[in-house]
């Protein structure tokens, strides 16, 4: 199976990298030993949404949002929220208060839903149109970019897509491993060669198990939110899948 997209716009979010200038600098500064080294206080400030309202948002929410707010997509686009671990910090909260008989924040029960993201999105920008969350392990934002795909087959208008996740609670560490979170990547995205004026790339994304031979050089999250910020070709194995990016100024 292969996949092949125009991205009109971007956003990316991470403790170390909070802007698009930022990221298009991630190689010169990946290995500075005095990357932040207390990743888990710092929360974007999503300036685009009231304080009262943010507040009550956990840090993949702000984070996802603020991906998705970077993308500066069509005021009623269709989105594609993908998550491999959501809102898993504000599930064990709640389920802490139930081992311990307290009772349980309202709150924090109605953002501790996968679709948390999905749905905040939609209700601060006024968003009517369809959302779909995503949640596939480690093929996570791969299979959201298959999501994207059918809804371009059904319908050419461009969809939004925001990848985003936090560290496990430490409960759950043995069973992940995961350098590179917290992290959040948006993308706004239309069919292949669509013609829009503001296309920046072209990704095409290959099922890995059609390319076992070429053995492909795994890439991170880091390194392909990189190669779109410095409008650079880019290649490899990421989420199981083959990505390749290729630039329209020739790089």
């Amino acid at each position: 199976m292969q996949l092949v997209f125009d991205i009109l716009s971007w956003g990316a979010w991470s403790v170390d990298f909070q802007n698009k200038e930022s990221w298009s600098e991630w190689d010169k500064r990946a290995s500075d030993s005095n990357l932040t080294p207390n990743a888990s206080s710092i929360s974007p400030p999503l300036l685009q949404v009231p304080a009262m309202k943010r507040r009550r948002f956990s840090r993949l929410t702000k984070m996802m949002l603020t991906a998705a707010y970077d993308c500066n997509p069509a005021e009623n686009c269709r989105s594609v929220f993908a998550s491999r671990h959501g809102e898993l910090t504000r599930t064990l909260g709640l389920l802490k208060d139930v081992v311990i008989k307290e009772s349980l924040s309202p709150l924090a029960f109605s953002q501790s839903v996968h679709n948390t993201a999905s749905g905040i999105y939609g209700i601060v920008t006024g968003n009517t149109a369809p959302s779909t969350s995503i949640a596939a392990g480690e093929e996570t934002l791969s299979l959201a970019m298959v999501e994207v795909y059918a809804q371009l087959a059904e319908n050419p208008e461009p969809v939004l897509m925001v990848f985003g996740d936090d560290p496990v609670p430490p409960i759950y560490n043995q069973f992940t491993l995961e350098f590179e979170l917290p992290l959040a990547m948006g993308l706004y995205l239309a069919p292949a060669n669509s013609g829009h004026s503001q296309t920046l790339a072209q990704l095409t994304l290959t099922n890995s198990d059609n390319n076992e031979a070429a053995s492909p050089q795994p890439i991170s999250f880091a390194e392909l939110i990189h190669a779109i910020a410095s409008d650079k070709a880019k290649s490899g194995q990421l989420c199981q899948w083959q990505w390749q990016l290729k630039s329209y100024n020739g790089q």
